[in-house]
């Protein structure tokens, strides 16, 4: 297959029972982006990244990932990737964080160094702890290690920040960076539209089981064309107007007020704005 692109899906389709998991879904994500997929819980984001890891079998379609069939891709195709699941491991063994990462690099052809994956994923401190003795947030953290020890082509994260605090998920955006700037292609599951904005050249919208758009946060859906929201204080109240020419508007009142707008915003639709209305529109 073409290797052009690091993922390309055609009418991907997967049932269980009577319910359409995906239903038809294309999608493109092109080598060295980081790319996210964003839907409500229910939508088909863990199936298709499943399908995309060569985990779970698709009913129809055309799926090619790093140039092969994950259905049929056999231990050095695997040996390219980097999986992040969505719940963190809950390690139970009596080895050390460093026993684990030096451990899990054997398995590779060309893995990075331990000590340099345990550093970048913020876990130097702890390199010579129990695996079962760490935080939710370092075993997370443990997980991410064991995914890019590898030194994989491209990364598949599931909801990697799901009950992360605020310090602890920037830090991990960091992370994500550093891994993007080296060139790994990144494809990231997550509820959180704030990380999907930080992190994405590009996003999708996931809804029943098909894709209800494709682009840049800035500009889904219409985003970055639709009226804007013009608000000020007049002398009979708050007052509010929707407009394509906004800076029109405030020119208009500066004129009328002369000078300063009392309490001015001018705002369009921010992404969640933008999300529910695609997912309520693929529902």
């Amino acid at each position: 297959m073409d290797e052009s692109a690091a993922i390309r899906v055609t009418g991907l389709r997967k049932r269980y029972g009577g319910v359409a998991a995906l239903d038809g879904v294309d999608l493109e994500v092109g080598r060295g982006e980081v790319f996210a997929v964003l839907g409500p819980n229910g939508a088909g984001k863990t199936t298709m990244i499943e399908i995309l890891e060569g985990y779970r079998d698709r009913d129809g379609g055309r799926v090619s990932v790093l140039g092969l069939d994950p259905a049929k891709a056999g231990r050095r195709w695997r040996s390219r990737i980097g999986i992040v699941l969505q719940l963190a491991a809950e390690w139970g063994f009596e080895v050390t964080v460093a026993e684990m990462v030096r451990e899990f690099a054997a398995y590779y052809p060309r893995p990075r160094d331990p000590a340099e994956v345990i550093e970048l994923v913020g876990l130097s401190g702890k390199a010579g702890a129990r695996a079962r003795s760490l935080s939710g947030g370092q075993q997370r953290r443990l997980d991410v290690a064991l995914g890019i020890i590898g030194r994989p082509e491209l990364l598949f994260l599931d909801e990697p920040t799901t009950g992360f605090d605020p310090e602890a998920r920037r830090q991990f955006w960091d992370l994500i960076r550093t891994l993007a700037e080296d060139g790994t292609t990144i494809l990231l599951t997550t509820h959180y539209l704030e990380e999907a904005e930080a992190l994405a050249g590009r996003v999708a919208v996931l809804a029943a089981g098909r894709i209800a758009a494709i682009g840049e946060p800035g500009t889904l859906g219409g985003r970055a064309i639709a009226d804007a929201c013009v608000s000020w204080d007049g002398p009979n109240g708050r007052r509010m107007l929707r407009t394509p020419a906004p800076t029109r508007v405030v020119t208009d009142l500066a004129g009328a007020l002369g000078g300063e707008v009392p309490g001015l915003t001018v705002t369009r639709p921010t992404l969640e704005d933008v999300y529910l209305d695609l997912i309520g529109a693929g529902r």
